[in-house]
């Protein structure tokens, strides 16, 4: 069903997957650092030989301020996995075996020193899903049996009235049934303008009433409601790993395993323990493991703030690489809102014979063209009545039964199957209008054309913008329709797309992106209807627009709020800033870990500048990431 200017629809498609394990701070880990850096200031400052109070104090730190350190390993090593912790557990205790204890507490303070810093940056970068789940209303005011009373937001029922006063967050979608006002719908669309409610419209759970006290009738509540399931895309985006965020595993893991291995090398062959520790201590990927998808959840966190959900990781790393953008026309690239211009009679028909039968086929259509026909039909007074039956043909038109007799109301293609003359006037009516850029509906009556109506539709303000700017980025865009080729022409040029497929059916879609995909071009595809599911499939990234149908939202990768096309652009850059980050850490992790190990291996280093190394390294890395935070 399509959606109204005041009806978006409920976003799904989320698969179930286990989420990505974050570090997350708690009131002990910072107590737990402040400790272990006392400890490692004191027993650095007091280097005495012989073992002394301050040195007890170092293996004690050293012990119980690694204790998660600790813990972390043992649960590796039952999987049988090797990571950061390990080595670093490796390091501390070789440390305090050689009697290096200034060293051990001071490497166990900088490992938990680092995994603040990681756990820090990545809540920052989880913020915006934070902030989406406290903006919900946990209580509300209602009415029941002739009272106001405030109860919880899950206990309300559907179609209880629930009074929300200025100021307040609205905790249900609904109706608004009484009362008037400006309602900020920023956290679902993205859009900080408040947009006029009034009796009758429709209002979502999360927005503000900046004005006014309204009455709105409950029709979705909790999870159900369009801000639930943002809610749920977010949060279940992050367990949809991207390609790079499981290489950057791999490269950590990887690390780890040849720095170990490095360490037994360089202490078969320097018989230095001081130099093995060093090795150890200097090799850091937690800047590459956590700096990854600290990138990916910043950005998609940044875009969910300006209405823009991104269903995974992995979208984020192919929009990065998309040098093509196909768009669907109508809805998309237009406004979606067609007006009837034109109503020729043939055979004898009236315009309200004619408008009549159109409506009669496109009543139960939701299709932006049904719409037009039917607002005209409105109009004019040609209400149809009776019952009626029809059957909607994709990209050809409708075939319905209205009074006992057969209505057509479609394309030539439609008629043409259904063995519907075309006559030389709707013929020439046809090509005239056609020439004019303007949509054409053909309306059979009785197995004769009886009239043709005219329609047209307006140009988004913000399409040529945007495919201006994707221009400048690189990225080519064509033009996909149903519609006839002067009207797609004519739109195309208006917002500066050179290449359009126009008089297509849904399959043929499908195969102008199959055909572009096998030339090795990186495809998004854009698209609001129920026509383009199959394109939004079967491109690299399907997108769909917000006020659309579910069913192309559902099978959308990444999903518009509003129908607002200037998003994609900043999609796209967001997406390769976010993948030119990811490498920036790849090849500084390598970099500097080479370094470290060639001057640990020289003997150059001692674990205390070992550990300085790590630590200043990883921050780095991840404060690259955190950048994108926003």
């Amino acid at each position: 069903m399509s959606a109204s200017k005041d009806e978006l629809p409920v976003v799904t498609g989320v698969r179930d997957s286990p989420p990505i394990e974050f570090r997350t701070r708690n009131r002990k880990d910072e107590i737990r650092l402040v400790v272990m850096g006392v400890a490692a200031l004191v027993s650095y400052l007091g280097l005495p030989h012989g073992i002394t109070p301050i040195d007890i104090l170092a293996v004690g730190a050293s012990l119980i301020g690694g204790y998660p350190v600790f813990m972390e390993t043992s649960r590796a090593l039952r999987h049988r996995f090797i990571n950061m912790e390990v080595s670093m557990t490796v390091a501390i205790v070789a440390s305090l075996l050689v009697a290096q204890f200034t060293a051990a507490v001071v490497v166990t303070f900088f490992v938990l020193l680092s995994e603040f810093i990681e756990s820090y940056a990545v809540d920052k970068g989880r913020a915006t899903i934070l902030k989406l789940e406290k903006s919900i209303p946990r209580r509300a005011l209602v009415r029941r049996n002739g009272a106001e009373v405030e109860i919880d937001v899950e206990e309300i029922q559907p179609s209880e009235v629930v009074i929300v006063r200025d100021g307040e967050r609205i905790p249900v979608d609904g109706v608004i049934v009484r009362g008037s006002g400006f309602v900020n719908q920023s956290a679902i669309t993205g859009e900080a303008l408040a947009v006029e409610k009034t009796n009758g419209s429709r209002v979502f759970a999360s927005s503000v009433d900046e004005s006014g006290v309204l009455e709105v009738q409950t029709e979705k509540v909790g999870s159900e409601t369009v801000f639930g399931q943002i809610i749920k895309l977010v949060e279940g985006a992050e367990s949809r790993k991207a390609p790079i965020q499981k290489l950057s595993d791999k490269l950590a893991t990887w690390l780890v395993e040849f720095t170990i291995a490095f360490a037994a090398i360089t202490f078969i062959i320097t018989r230095n323990l001081i130099s093995t520790i060093s090795v150890i201590v200097v090799a850091g990927a937690c800047g590459v493991a956590a700096g990854t998808p600290l990138a990916i959840v910043a950005v998609m966190g940044g875009l969910a703030k300006k209405g823009v959900i991104v269903k995974g990781g992995v979208y984020v790393q192919e929009m990065s690489k998309i040098d093509t953008v196909v768009i669907d026309k109508t809805g998309t690239l237009t406004l979606g809102d067609p007006e009837v211009t034109d109503i020729v009679e043939l055979d004898g028909c009236s315009q309200k014979q004619v408008l009549t039968y159109a409506a009669a086929a496109e009543k139960l259509s939701s299709h932006p063209l049904a719409r037009a026909i039917a607002a005209k039909a409105q109009e004019l007074g040609a209400n149809p009545t009776g019952s009626l039956s029809s059957d909607y043909l994709a990209g050809k038109g409708i075939i319905s039964t209205y009074q006992g007799e057969r209505v057509l109301v479609g394309n030539s293609i439609l008629m043409t199957e259904q063995n519907i003359p075309i006559s030389d006037d709707a013929q020439a009516t046809i090509t005239n209008k056609v020439s004019e850029g303007k949509t054409t509906v053909i309306v059979a009556h009785g197995g004769h054309t009886c009239g043709v109506i005219g329609i047209s539709d307006k140009i988004r303000k913000e399409s040529r913008t945007a495919v201006q700017e994707l221009g400048r980025m690189g990225i080519s865009t064509i033009m996909l329709t149903g519609d006839n080729k002067f009207a797609a022409n004519r739109i195309g040029e208006q917002a500066g797309i050179k290449q359009v497929y126009a008089e297509l059916l849904p399959p043929d879609k499908v195969s102008i992106i199959e055909r572009l995909s096998e030339t090795g071009q990186k495809i998004a595809m854009v698209g609001d209807g129920i026509n383009d599911a199959p394109a939004l499939a079967r491109a690299n990234v399907g997108i769909g627009m917000g006020a659309g149908t579910d069913i192309a939202i559902e099978e959308a990768d990444i999903v518009l709020m509003t129908n607002d096309l200037g998003k994609i652009p900043k999609i796209v850059r967001a997406s390769k800033q976010a993948y030119g980050v990811i490498l920036q850490n790849f090849y500084g992790t390598l970099i500097v870990d080479g370094i470290g190990l060639a001057l640990a291996f020289d003997g150059l280093l001692n674990p205390l500048f070992a550990a300085g190394i790590h630590v200043v390294s990883e921050l780095v890395f991840i404060l690259n990431s955190a950048r994108l935070i926003r």
